[in-house]
């Protein structure tokens, strides 16, 4: 087994990063102004920065920062790509490179295309770039485009984009928590009636028990550590779920604590280890032993709850064995949780896509929820249920109305702010889209941020889906896999400035639900950089009918906050927060009494059957995860520091599956799937046996097209596998995708 070269997270490591990430910006002084400068977070959707400066958490302490967001910064502040690189390096040679070579090249500096059967991108002026895509969007009809968004946009940005399609008339809008935590909106507002968290971060300060579960704060949310770290300090107790033992998960040194640094702390009191796709089971067992205990709150059930006694005989009736097989954890360690959780007056429980990216995944954040419910942990300060979301403004897109279907009070502020008609027709999702691009039925899509490729399923599919479109336009920092790819027929890539180089103030929405204020500043490189809210304006007023509405007034960001406290429920405060400059919590999101969003006002329990995914002989259960050097698509580092692991193409797998197999650290074999194989080393590592965990996204290529049928988030996490040993390393040849892009097909 690969030892990894740190002895917990966060540490000294950390601190030598950030200094090397100031070094590695070209402009340390300028980069330390950044990363104090009064802006939300770029990253972490924890919440940080805004009106209270950087390095600021929405409770003012300071420092609050993490790699993550040196990680972004740093990148953000590497210089332009020239545009001798474009002449000079074919599609076909840039098809080869990786997302970490990618994320090297540099910012864009001026927009590029590349035409059907075109060998290298070429720049385009602004006016010739904005031209082409009002063309393309008047000449065809609004039902054969598609608008998504990433999480990087602010709440301006977003709010527009979905007015614009809107009024153009297409319901195909949507983002990338379709891929991420849809299961968990899904989920919630079945449970209270709000698709968000029910706590707020001063909650985690009350709580005297947490459970973390499918989720790796110590590398995506580093800042959650510490939350997590002080509960233990106060007696509290900290319950780890996930397949893979985890090092930040269970040491870490908080570099802005002397004693932490110094010594460690420890962050789970507990860690479970069930099978992947196990997490059904497991709750259910988890309830089972507490009502073993007598430990169920009855008054709350009985007084703020609704569907106790189907959930009750449920769980009841289900058979222990039954329950430990398919969960993988031993009953003496679901004891040890209930009487931990027993004991426990306010809990929260949080979760990631350890839980969502499953085929059963809105049962997954159910099952876990029905515990919470049966002990009271909800409708109280201190207690209550937290998504743990990646992206820093991923919830603020959401908020915006990004999404495919509108609530009807959504739809009816919208018309009467606008005077443009609202489809009430539910329009494609995510997945939907790519369906839609797949059979030719798509003539435009419009990509503001992210890396829509990167983030399917199944690689080839994806980059072929995307590849029948005629016309794609992205708006993007820096370039990456999707904008080679997963690029149209005729391909724009517009640069746009990032969050914090914005000449109007912008908001951002936290996982908490709390609002921040970002100032902006100026931008990092020289180049012709653009507002997102610029361009889409700018758009509005090329294709939209003239005199319905001043589209050019939504240049003003200000303008649009205004209309965003019209229509955005819980937003009102929005339209006097440039006088005001008081950052708020999005109103009736959270629940501290027990008073709750559903029709009932009570929440709901639900009952929820163990998955039926037998495993034949020989196979293995995959999921895909990211590396401590990662932030969704974007590698920053090749090397995963807390798992030892010096490249990526490697599957981890316990040491006894490796034995059975045959294999050993660093041997070659081959991982395959029904959607595709992929050549590979051996990392042992400290998995549940019969499972295997590989690196997203590249090993996205195994991936299947299998979705959650209620989320319609794909079974990321769930993937069955062969593998093969091989006798020898080779060099596989270039994939379908790659011969494709670099052919411009």
């Amino acid at each position: 087994m690969a030892k990894p070269r740190v002895s917990a997270g966060g540490g000294f490591p950390a601190i030598v990063y950030t200094l090397r990430g100031a070094l590695r910006s070209g402009a340390p002084l300028e980069f330390v102004r950044r990363m104090r400068s009064r802006n939300a977070c770029k990253t972490c959707a924890l919440g940080m920065g805004g009106q209270l400066g950087g390095m600021v958490n929405e409770a003012g302490h300071f420092p609050e920062f993490c790699k993550k967001s040196v990680q972004a910064q740093a990148g953000d502040m590497q210089g332009a790509i020239r545009e001798a690189f474009f002449r000079d390096t074919p599609i076909a040679a840039l098809a080869q490179l990786t997302s970490a070579q990618f994320e090297r090249l540099g910012r864009l500096a001026f927009p590029i295309v590349a035409e059907a059967g075109d060998t290298h991108f070429r720049r385009v002026g602004w006016d010739e770039a904005l031209t082409r895509t009002a063309g393309a969007l008047s000449a065809t009809t609004p039902g054969r485009t598609f608008f998504y968004s990433s999480g990087r946009s602010s709440n301006e940005a977003a709010f527009l984009l979905q007015l614009v399609a809107r009024a153009y008339g297409s319901p195909h809008i949507h983002n990338c928590s379709f891929y991420c935590h849809s299961a968990s909106g899904v989920a919630l507002n079945e449970v209270y009636g709000s698709g968000t968290a029910s706590v707020t971060l001063d909650d985690l300060g009350q709580a005297d028990l947490a459970i973390v579960a499918g989720a790796n704060p110590a590398s995506n949310h580093p800042r959650l550590i510490t939350q997590l770290i002080a509960l233990r300090k106060r007696g509290g107790v900290v319950i780890v779920v996930n397949p893979l033992r985890e090092l930040g998960l269970e040491r870490f040194r908080i570099p802005s604590d002397v004693r932490s640094l110094a010594l460690g702390s420890t962050v789970s009191d507990l860690y479970l280890q069930p099978h992947i796709g196990g997490d059904v089971a497991l709750a259910k067992a988890l309830l089972k032993a507490v009502l073993g205990r007598g430990a169920v709150d009855d008054a709350f059930v009985e007084a703020h709850t609704a569907g106790w006694d189907a959930v009750h005989a449920d769980v009841q009736a289900a058979d222990w064995d039954t329950l430990v097989a398919a969960s993988g954890v031993p009953r003496a360690d679901i004891e040890a949780a209930a009487s931990l959780v027993a004991r426990a007056e306010r809990g929260i429980v949080a979760w990631a896509m350890g839980l969502t990216h499953h085929a059963h995944g809105v049962d997954n954040v159910l099952a876990l929820t029905n515990v919470a419910l049966a002990r009271g942990w909800l409708g109280k300060p201190g207690a209550g249920l937290l998504p743990i979301r990646g992206h820093s403004n991923v919830q603020g897109v959401g908020s915006m109305g990004l999404a495919p279907a509108l609530k009807e009070a959504f739809a009816a502020a919208l018309e009467a702010a606008y005077g443009i008609t609202v489809p009430r027709e539910p329009g494609l999702d995510t997945y939907g889209s790519m369906l839609a691009a797949e059979r030719g039925e798509i003539d435009a899509a419009l990509l503001l941020g992210g890396n829509l490729f990167a983030s399917n399923p199944d690689r080839e599919w994806a980059g072929a889906a995307l590849r029948r479109v005629p016309l794609t336009v992205s708006l993007t920092t820096k370039l990456n896999e999707g904008h080679v790819h997963g690029r149209g027929r005729t391909a724009l890539v517009l640069p746009v400035r990032a969050r914090d180089e914005e000449d109007q103030a912008t908001t951002q929405e936290s996982m908490f639900n709390f609002v921040r204020l970002s100032e902006g500043g100026r931008p990092a490189i020289a180049g012709e950089l653009r507002s997102e809210v610029d361009v889409l304006a700018e758009l509005a007023e090329r294709v939209l009918p003239a005199g319905r509405f001043n589209w050019g007034a939504l240049r003003s960001h200000r303008t649009l906050r205004e209309g965003i406290a019209r229509v955005v429920p819980g937003y009102a405060a929005a339209a006097a927060i440039d006088e005001t400059r008081r950052e708020f919590a999005v109103a009736g999101r959270t629940f501290h009494d027990a008073r709750f969003a559903t029709a009932e006002g009570r929440a709901r329990f639900a009952v929820t059957p163990l998955p039926d995914e037998p495993l034949a002989a020989g196979e293995f259960r995959l999921m895909t995860l990211r590396s401590e050097g990662q932030f969704n698509t974007v590698v920053y580092d090749e090397e995963d520091l807390y798992r030892g692991n010096r490249r990526r193409d490697v599957v981890m797998m316990a040491a006894e599956d490796a034995a059975r197999l045959g294999v050993a650290e660093g041997d070659p074999v081959t991982v395959e799937s029904a959607a595709g194989s992929m050549r590979v080393l051996v990392a042992i590592a400290p998995i549940r046996a019969g499972n295997l965990a590989m690196y997203y996204p590249e090993a996205n290529a195994l991936v299947s097209r299998r979705l959650d049928a209620r989320s319609r988030t794909p079974a990321f996490k769930s993937v069955v596998v062969r593998v093969r040993p091989l006798a020898s390393w080779a060099e596989p040849p270039p994939t379908a995708t790659q011969r494709e892009a670099g052919d411009g097909v």
